[in-house]
């Protein structure tokens, strides 16, 4: 899964106004950050299989670090405890703890039978992956659902939080199709730049959220009153 990642992200905002979408982001895509740094480090291992599924040509085959359900538990324990250390907020550590647990969930959905319960198997995945129609659909729906409920929960203070939000969205969905339609890469090593590069999306969630603010003081009657700062 893909842009079903993000939308999870976008979601947690309607959960937790008071934490930043950059670190929604860091949350959501914490797994599929982690394991492009541990392919090039040798740590874990992933072979290219054209054919293996009907929208992708990996044969992920050694992901216990970054993958498995109980290390997501422990990363995600882990986000959570330094945000609830940095700012005190129960609810926004709760929501950071499930976005990096919800990778496995969402993963498990599109997979065929190799996302590892504990670190050495059993192996399970559904394998939607396999209908190309159902695929479309599901993701469309998550990453849909997600921006809906980010729009729902913020509202821009200027033009850039509107158009740097709506250019990471339609990015985004044109990278998930170009990925799921493209050839497969030639080699490990462009997958692991690949993926080391999505850690940009951070950052420009970030950036995003300075420029937006939640519509709750607004729609709570304080007028001209400044919006919470973001937590990050």
């Amino acid at each position: 899964m893909f842009i079903g990642h993000f939308g999870a992200g976008f979601a947690g905002k309607k959960l937790a106004p008071e934490v930043s979408l950059g670190t929604l982001f860091l949350s959501v895509q914490f797994a599929d950050g982690l394991w492009p740094l541990l392919l090039l480090l040798g740590v874990e291992h992933v072979r290219i299989t054209p054919g293996i599924m009907k929208l992708s040509p990996f044969d992920f085959y050694d992901y216990p670090f970054s993958h498995s359900l109980p290390a997501l538990v422990l990363w995600g324990i882990a986000v959570g405890a330094v945000s609830f250390v940095a700012r005190g907020r129960v609810r926004g550590a709760a929501v950071l703890v499930a976005g990096v647990v919800s990778h496995w969930f969402l993963d498990f959905v599109m997979h065929r039978p190799d996302m590892p319960v504990l670190p050495r198997g059993p192996y399970v995945g559904l394998g939607l992956w396999n209908s190309p129609l159902a695929t479309l659909l599901v993701e469309t729906a998550l990453y849909g659902s997600g921006i809906a409920l980010y729009l729902n929960a913020t509202r821009a203070k200027d033009k850039v939080g509107v158009r740097a939000f709506w250019v990471l969205v339609i990015l985004l969905y044109g990278i998930w199709i170009a990925s799921l339609f493209g050839p497969p890469p030639p080699s490990v090593t462009p997958v692991a730049i690949s993926g080391i590069a999505m850690w940009l999306t951070i950052p420009w969630g970030y950036w995003i959220d300075r420029h937006r603010e939640s519509r709750l003081a607004r729609d709570a009657g304080v007028e001209g009153t400044q919006a919470p700062p973001q937590r990050r």
